[in-house]
Parts: C-alpha cells; sequence; structure tokens
C-alpha cells in the first residue's frame, strides 16, 4: 500500500513541478516575445522621447523641508528628555 502512496506522491509531484515549469517557460517566451515586438516597431529613438527627464525641486521646497524637519526633531527632543 505505501508503494502505490508513494507512486502516486511522486507522479503528483512530477506533474506539479512540470505544469509550473511550462508555465513559466511560456511566461518568459511571451514577455521575450512583447520586448521584440516593442523594440521592432516603436524604435529606440521613440521609446527615449517618452521617457521624462528627472524633476528638480526648487531651492525653496529644499530649504522649507529642512527647516520643517529640523522643527520636528527640536519639538521631539523637547519632549522626550531623559530625565535623571
Amino acid at each position: 500500500m505505501t508503494g502505490t502512496l508513494l507512486h502516486q506522491g511522486l507522479t503528483l509531484l512530477a506533474y506539479g513541478m512540470g505544469v509550473v515549469f511550462l508555465f513559466l517557460t511560456m511566461l518568459v517566451g511571451a514577455t521575450s516575445l512583447m520586448s521584440w515586438l516593442v523594440m521592432r516597431y516603436a524604435g529606440p529613438e521613440e521609446l527615449q522621447s517618452e521617457i521624462m527627464p528627472p524633476r528638480k525641486r526648487p531651492q525653496q521646497t529644499d530649504q522649507q523641508l529642512t527647516s520643517v524637519i529640523s522643527a520636528a526633531i527640536h519639538h521631539y527632543r523637547t519632549r522626550h528628555k531623559k530625565r535623571p
């Protein structure tokens, strides 16, 4: 009885791993195909123009952010002073 149960378990293991392997192989193939199609029909020039350059924040925002963080740290330290 244990021989057939062990055999069934190994068969189920093989089928399960086979299905997962096939699914992942098809997923890699589909992704590669889509990448190839995009690169073929929308060349690198068009793809580069769609990428937005990084925005720079104004200096005022950085100074304002620094002052807000400093005030928060000061507030935290005054409320949580260690008492001897």
